[in-house]
């Protein structure tokens, strides 16, 4: 894809289709502020971009059939969630349909010259499966801080080898398109908002409590990303005064106390300590405990279980409290591995702030489970590179 909209309105008529699928010029014109005439000017200049094709005739509205449009069929976006523990891959077409999906495990610790050779290896499988000749874009998500701007890792805490590395330049040379990197809790909280539980909002936080925790910040239905990047980084806010060393450096930080691998820690002590007869027996029998464990522990009803994933849910709600009461969202979703903990977290998190946040704040709060899961991030980061290649160049 190398044509780009030549100005804002076109820009606008390109996500509006992206956003409603085919629609008719007469409708289109309904949500822009532009003459009839004008806007079949744009509407013509896009056709011959190739950006739009036409899509037959709309349904009447009294006089003559207006024509309807679209976003070229053959227009494919590559999403990539590169978790701390697994990769996301899927294809697009440019109304961020879901075309084909891959997961494969993967720690991210193993540097970024082998976790790219494994994207790129899932990147062919799906074009070799017929999906796509080629990739008109791609973005790109992270576990960790991203200079927006030049899509490059900054001293990211579970992502050793990875500072300063050019992510967006290395990969679009490999794939042959515009490449857009950023932090992949941002790209959670583009996908939930495009297709999840955030789509009639315009302010909300959305926190991803995986292997770490992080916030997606939107505000007025764009992501809020801070001066340098690093905005919503509440995995290191500090939970616990003197608390436990976290790989940041600092102690006491919500994510050393409650994480994927927090909680992992944590049940393998109350194992060491006679606890948890449920969590011993799955030790016992996997070598090693995870989130996954604890909560199927719980849902089995063990009591240390159900104890440690409310004991982390209160200290998570404690912080979001102080977001909620600072930034006044209209909706909280939580989503990540850890979700899989399910309504005994979401129950703790929702006391926590609806005791401590003002009234004002939390009267018409909803506080939710994301909808979309492991395709939330790749559905956001197509949604990433597709807000890039539909504005103005």
């Amino acid at each position: 894809m190398t044509a780009r909209p030549a100005n804002a309105h076109q820009a606008r008529l390109l996500k509006l289709l992206r956003d409603g699928g085919p629609n008719s010029r007469a409708q289109l014109g309904d949500q822009v502020d532009l003459s009839r005439s004008k806007l079949a000017v744009e509407v013509d200049r896009l056709l011959e971009t190739g950006l739009v094709v036409a899509d037959g005739l709309a349904a009447s509205r009294g006089g003559r059939r207006s024509h309807n449009v679209r976003l070229n069929p053959e227009l494919r976006f590559l999403g990539v969630d590169i978790g701390a523990t697994s990769i996301d891959v899927a294809v697009t077409n440019a109304e961020l349909e879901t075309l084909g999906h891959l997961n494969h495990p993967m720690d991210v610790r193993e540097g970024p010259v082998a976790v790219f050779e494994q994207v790129l290896a899932m990147a062919a499988k799906l074009r070799a499966s017929g999906l796509a000749e080629g990739f008109d874009g791609a973005g790109i998500g992270v576990p960790g801080p991203v200079r927006f701007p030049e899509g490059i890792p900054v001293a990211p805490p579970i992502m050793p080898g990875w500072d300063g590395f050019p992510v967006r330049e290395a990969l679009s040379q490999e794939l042959g398109c515009p490449v857009m990197v950023d932090n992949d809790v941002n790209l959670m909280a583009m996908g939930e908002q495009h297709a999840g539980v955030a789509r009639t909002v315009a302010d909300f936080l959305c926190v991803k409590i995986g292997t770490g925790i992080g916030c997606g910040i939107v505000v007025g239905g764009e992501v809020y990303r801070g001066t340098t990047g690093s905005a919503g980084d509440i995995g290191h806010i500090q939970a616990v005064p003197d608390g436990r060393p976290c790989a940041c450096g600092n102690r006491g930080c919500l994510e050393a106390h409650f994480s994927g691998a927090a909680l992992a820690r944590d049940a393998v002590e109350a194992v060491q300590q006679g606890l948890s007869a449920e969590l011993a027996s799955r030790l016992e029998t996997n070598g090693s405990l995870t989130a996954v464990d604890v909560a199927a522990a719980a849902a089995a009803g063990d009591a240390t279980a159900l104890e440690l994933i409310r004991e982390g849910g209160n200290r998570t709600g404690q912080v979001i409290a102080g977001l909620v009461s600072f930034f006044n969202p209209g909706l909280v979703v939580i989503g990540g591995g850890v979700t899989g903990l399910g309504h005994t977290l979401l129950a703790a998190i929702r006391t926590q702030v609806y005791r401590q946040s003002l009234p004002l704040a939390t009267g018409n709060l909803p506080i939710v489970l994301g909808e979309l899961g492991p395709t939330a991030g790749v559905i956001g980061a197509a949604r990433l590179i597709s807000d890039h290649l539909f504005s103005p160049a």
